[in-house]
């Protein structure tokens, strides 16, 4: 029988462990409802980490375990961190012979500073990073796909699922063009990236992630870990249906955050922070979110990007130049930039084990839909290196495993939910009232009463489940009476060690049930 694994997401995570699964003579089903060339992957703008030590620092994995175990604070096992730190160089020089314009000099690869890290550690590609790595990745998959090792279904949503006793017996995908169901066995890795349908327009990602499947597993019985560390990006710019980010390969290149104080700039990050304006991301916005709402300050903050190179602007960073022109009509180089912070990353999500495998059998999950190498909160440039880890760390594993079911497809008839529109959007609103920056028990507890409220009304299955996930998120954070790295909670103030455990959300007999690990 052909060895053959349905992946769900074609980003970086899942295009990665197609490649890695073909090299191993083990075929994919790469199952999305967009192409690769849309995904999420290709916003990434600043670069991926690994301790190359070009740049004359003394740098080593040591240095880069122990930034992102502290940047995470302290909350990911070590074991996970140093998969991904031990397979960080030899990820970035695979990907530079595959043709990843990497910044060179000298005949090595260029690294530049970013946030929560004391050396210079983050290889990229002008500010389009993720595009480039995406770009390279997919004409390496064609060269699979030639032999038939990768099958493509674009434009195919995953809706559901078949699970019998804790274990995985199909999936059901739709063709988004047709209208048509189908039905497919086998094992099946999640790669849908994050939840950032939960919080629609407030994202930095991509719309298309929207989070169902996830949902829909979750009243399956899916196990998810860590929901209430969600991470907001300290600079980003409303365009209406999303978040713009301004990567922070901008503030690596010198760019200050600054807020008028009594009409005078005030560069507040270098006064507040020994790494001032490039102290990790949850610092950062809850930082901003204290002076926005001290009366001693403007209400505005602003990244002053004034002072950074022609040469860098030119040489490194001129897709954001020319984003920020188009979308504000202004010039970073000339003008201040208003940022305020924006949802922008997920340490939670799915619960996998060290080797990605998930509490349903023949169900593994990868990338940002699963919570694995960052802790409490990510660094900048561990991302990429995250999807791309995780998807050679599965393959490495699928390849040694003996068990595969029939990978059969089916066409099928099927009556799906809709989710509700009014619902979803009521919804969206008590999250974003429950989970901002800093979160406590008053808020958090009517936002569960609000879903509450939501769910005794009469809801069709998927907007049930959405409800429910949701209500977990909140749950999760409710239980966690501290403040660590995303999760900061007034009421709470402290890091406490009797908390240095991970949250696991469970729905069991129509009840949530969170349990400290």
């Amino acid at each position: 029988m052909e060895k053959r694994i349905n992946i769900i997401g074609s980003g970086l995570a899942g295009l990665s462990l197609s490649i890695f699964l073909a090299r191993n003579d083990i075929s994919s089903n790469l199952i999305s409802n967009m192409p690769s060339e849309r995904a999420q992957s290709v916003l990434a703008e600043g670069g991926i980490n690994a301790a190359l030590n070009t740049m004359g620092e003394d740098d080593n994995i040591e240095n880069h375990f122990l930034d992102t175990k502290k940047g995470g604070a302290f909350l990911e096992p070590d074991d996970n961190i140093k998969n991904l730190v031990n397979n960080a160089p030899d990820i970035v020089l695979e990907l530079s012979k595959l043709g990843v314009p990497f910044q060179y000099e000298s005949g090595k690869i260029l690294l530049r500073n970013f946030g929560g890290q004391k050396k210079k550690r983050t290889a990229y590609a002008k500010s389009s990073t993720g595009k480039m790595i995406m770009t390279a990745l997919i004409d390496e998959a064609r060269k699979y796909e030639d032999k038939g090792l990768i099958k493509r279904y674009p434009h195919h949503e995953c809706i559901d699922a078949k699970i019998i006793n804790d274990k995985l017996e199909s999936i059901i995908i739709k063709d988004l063009y047709t209208g048509e169901y189908y039905n497919i066995s086998g094992k099946t890795v999640l790669a849908t990236g994050g939840l950032n349908g939960f919080f629609d327009g407030y994202v930095t990602g991509s719309n298309l992630n929207n989070a169902l499947i996830d949902a829909k597993l979750f009243s399956m019985g899916l196990e998810f870990k860590n929901l209430e560390f969600i991470q907001y990006h300290p600079t980003t710019i409303d365009i209406g249906s999303k978040r713009l980010l301004i990567s922070e390969a901008a503030r690596g290149e010198g760019a200050r955050l600054m807020v008028y104080k009594e009409g005078k700039p005030y560069y507040f990050m270098e006064d507040m922070h020994p790494l001032g304006n490039l102290a990790p991301r949850d610092i950062i916005s809850k930082t901003e979110y204290m002076i926005i709402n001290d009366p001693k300050y403007d209400d505005i903050i602003y990244l002053d990007m004034r002072n950074i190179s022609q040469d860098a602007w030119v040489e490194k960073l001129p897709d954001l130049r020319k984003e920020i022109k188009d979308y504000l009509n202004l010039d970073p180089k000339n003008d201040l930039i208003a940022v305020s912070p924006g949802i922008h990353f997920f340490m939670g999500g799915i619960a996998v084990d060290i080797n990605h495998k998930t509490n349903i059998e023949n169900l593994y999950a990868i990338g940002e839909a699963a919570s694995i190498y960052h802790g409490a909160n990510r660094l900048g440039g561990n991302s990429m290196l995250g999807a791309i880890c995780g998807g050679k760390i599965l393959a490495s594993v699928l390849k040694d495993e003996d068990s595969f079911l029939e990978c059969a497809i089916n066409k099928i008839n099927y009556e799906e939910d809709i989710i509700d529109k009014e619902i979803d959007l009521k919804l969206k609103y008590i999250l974003l009232d429950s989970l901002g920056i800093i979160r406590n028990d008053n808020a958090l507890s009517a936002g569960i009463d609000k879903i509450n409220e939501l769910i005794s009304n009469s809801v069709n299955k998927i907007t049930k489940a959405k409800l429910i996930l949701a209500k977990a998120m909140i749950e999760s954070a409710k239980n966690r009476c501290e403040s660590r790295g995303a999760h900061q909670r007034s009421d709470y103030p402290d890091t406490l060690d009797k908390y240095l455990k991970q949250s696991i959300a469970r729905y069991i007999n129509d009840e949530i049930v969170i349990d400290l690990r």
